[in-house]
């Protein structure tokens, strides 16, 4: 059996501070030790939003399933996302159609969409209590694109079949009480709670009989061309016959080398004030670099973003947290003056992402039996609900209609 190497790679302290989601009780999720080798049909190596809606998509097809995670269930970057969840891609669909070409950008932002309307269907068909919350969207002009190009790019989105408004000045005042030169309004958007629908969709695998031991750690791997084999840390080994790697911005050696990155980003999220929220509380995000992205959350809380940097130190990252917070606080603001914006909750995390802003999802080349996700930027629920798709059509045996648009082999 041909080693495929260590799985080794880059170990980050994910977050810190004290993300808003710990303020909601999400129910536990019980895990193993692992002390015994063990069998499955699939192996998936990480318990976040990723490795749960993969192994809940897995079990429901029938499949066993077993999962892994060096810290356990939802306590990687999962806690530290804002759970913004849009189609609406990190690059706007103007400057990804000149990265991609029209027609490849096109299709991805449309199964971006279709991503997130088959992801509220699946929390309705499985019961998951996750605060879920339909949501418009507000792009807002900015120092990326300016009221001309912003106007451009709605256009572009109707010509790919996904419908987009752009609102002038004064609309934009009128309707939501925002000053900016113009924005993109979309529908169809989500806000939910992320670790209460991880938690939700591991206990639906939990009752499909998967297993998971926590904390349990990948050393290495071996793979053939009928199953895959993985050391642990604890000494036990684990045979599949396909592995997933979900592991987040955490990236194994074994992954190929791409144009991706680890950036830090910092969030904020205010005390409740239901009676100060913005008509509709749509999601808002900003067409400039660095971007802001806010939301509300169910109970009135304002969830706050951005500030990225390109750089992974943690030290370093989490010294900035009060500086962060204030910047956020005070272009919230400015953006939204009738808010109390004093943090309640400041923290901050590292997320990956891609030149384009797209994902790698798929088997690795020359190994058909590992599969891996990875590269989300902003939209991470998104992608994980496009991964857990292609992911499980590839484990059944049928290749996805858009598995090459995410792949590891795409040029």
């Amino acid at each position: 059996m041909p080693a495929s190497g260590d799985i080794g790679g880059t170990q980050t302290r994910l977050r810190s501070g004290r993300p808003v989601w710990f303020a909601y009780r999400a129910p536990p999720v019980p895990t193993e030790k692992l002390t015994r080798d063990v069998t499955a049909d699939v192996l998936i190596v990480g318990m976040g939003i990723s490795g749960a809606m993969t192994a809940e998509a897995l079990t429901g097809a029938g499949h066993s399933v077993i999962c892994i995670d060096r810290r356990g269930p939802l306590l990687g970057s999962t806690s530290a996302t804002t759970a913004l969840v849009q189609f609406e891609l990190d690059q706007p669909l103007t400057k990804l159609s000149k990265m991609v070409g029209k027609t490849d950008a096109g299709q991805t932002w449309r199964r971006s969409r279709l991503a997130v309307s088959n992801l509220s269907g699946r929390i309705a068909e499985l019961g998951i209590d996750c605060r879920l919350t339909p949501s418009s969207s507000l792009y807002l002009a900015g120092n990326i694109l300016d009221p001309s190009a912003l106007r451009d790019e709605a256009e572009a989105r109707r010509q790919a079949g996904i419908a987009a408004s752009y609102l002038t000045r004064k609309p934009l005042t009128d309707s939501f009480g925002i000053d900016r030169a113009g924005a993109i309004l979309s529908h169809g958007n989500l806000a939910l709670d992320p670790r209460k629908l991880t938690a939700g969709l591991l206990l639906k695998a939990l009752e499909r009989k998967a297993h998971f031991y926590a904390p349990a750690q990948a050393t290495a791997i071996e793979d053939s061309h009928e199953r895959v084999v993985v050391a642990t840390s604890g000494g036990p080994t684990i045979t599949a016959r396909h592995l997933v790697l979900a592991t987040g911005y955490e990236l194994t050696d074994i992954i190929p080398k791409t144009a991706h990155r680890i950036v830090s980003t910092w969030a904020i999220a205010t005390v409740r004030q239901p009676e100060n929220i913005w008509p509709g509380a749509a999601l808002i995000w900003e067409a400039s670099d660095p971007y802001l992205y806010l939301r509300a959350t169910a109970d009135g809380r304002v969830i706050c973003g951005g500030e990225d940097e390109e750089f992974t130190d943690e030290e370093r990252r989490d010294a900035l947290i009060a500086d962060k917070a204030e910047r956020l606080a005070t272009k919230l603001h400015r953006l939204l003056p009738q808010l109390d914006v004093t943090p309640e909750f400041a923290w901050t995390g590292s997320f990956g992402t891609t030149n384009t802003g797209m994902p790698y999802i798929g088997a690795l080349p020359r190994h058909p039996r590992i599969h891996a996700v990875m590269g989300y930027g902003g939209n991470g629920i998104t992608f994980s609900q496009i991964a857990s798709e292609i992911v499980a059509s590839a484990i059944g045996g049928v290749e996805d209609v858009d598995a090459k648009l995410f792949s590891f082999s795409r040029s």
